[in-house]
């Protein structure tokens, strides 16, 4: 079993960075670096490449729409260099409450911007040349006011050619994105009990279309782990997170995360 940690938005990231490298040193195997409307995951993601030594750092996640594609494979780059091969990139379409809210960038095309930064980032790491033209033109073209630009190739050499990619999906459809494309799959609010029938068959769907060269997906899940005397304190640690994203993530309507808890089972409560 791999042991990993999330870090959580709001506290002092040198703290939460310090805690994760004694975890290091008592065996946890990744730590997964959240970003939403805080500090900015990379920063942080930096700062722990340099106070560990063997355990791998995720972003949990960037989303596909405040930084360019060829920014995301950049920045993925960098902290595998700085890391010594250890980072992993995970990236996700987040949601309108953040990417409109905060961002100021229109929710659109989600499943397409994903898929796009994750073949281009491919495709940076192997430092080709890139010329694309889908939601992001590479380079702009004339017709669309382009007028110096010219295809171009990563500068550096990256320490890996191909940095693990996961990507963050609960709805059926981008479920099936993760499964057929990315080498990781980051659910959220996991119930293993509700699994097969959540995401089932978005799963199969997907695998089916999947290139045998990616190996099987992987998945991280998930799941509190904490220790103490008291049982009901311990589940007070989560409920602030669960309803963070059940009635906050979102407007009534399209909160994927409200949504999900629904699908389990736990509508009256999500709705409450």
């Amino acid at each position: 079993m791999e042991l990993s940690s999330p870090l959580a938005y709001a506290e002092d990231p040198r703290t939460a960075a310090d805690r994760a490298a004694a975890l290091e040193r008592a065996g946890l195997d990744a730590v997964w670096v959240a970003e939403a409307y805080g500090f900015d995951s990379p920063t942080v993601m930096g700062y722990l490449a340099a106070r560990t030594e063997r355990m791998r750092i995720g972003s949990a996640v960037l989303n596909v729409y405040s930084r360019t594609p060829a920014l995301i494979a950049q920045t993925a780059a960098g902290l595998d260099a700085i890391s010594g091969g250890r980072a992993i990139l995970g990236v996700g379409a987040s949601g309108p409450q953040v990417v409109e809210g905060w961002h100021g960038r229109v929710y659109d095309r989600p499943l397409g911007r994903a898929r796009e930064v994750i073949h281009l980032s491919r495709r940076i790491w192997r430092r080709e040349v890139i010329e694309h033209h889908g939601i992001t033109d590479l380079p702009v073209p004339p017709e669309k006011g382009g007028t110096l630009g010219k295809p171009l190739k990563l500068l550096n050499h990256p320490v890996r050619d191909s940095i693990p990619v996961y990507l963050a999906a609960l709805g059926p459809a981008s479920v099936r994105t993760a499964a057929e494309i990315a080498d990781g799959w980051l659910p959220f609010l996991y119930a293993p009990e509700h699994a097969e029938k959540v995401w089932g068959s978005a799963l199969a769907e997907g695998t089916a279309q999947r290139d045998p060269a990616l190996g099987p997906l992987q998945v991280v899940a998930g799941g509190l782990l904490a220790i103490g005397d008291d049982a009901a304190a311990v589940r007070d640690l989560m409920r602030p997170t669960v309803a963070l994203y059940v009635g906050g993530m979102g407007a009534p309507g399209r909160n994927f995360y409200f949504d999900l808890v629904c699908s389990y089972g736990y509508e009256a409560a999500a709705t409450a």
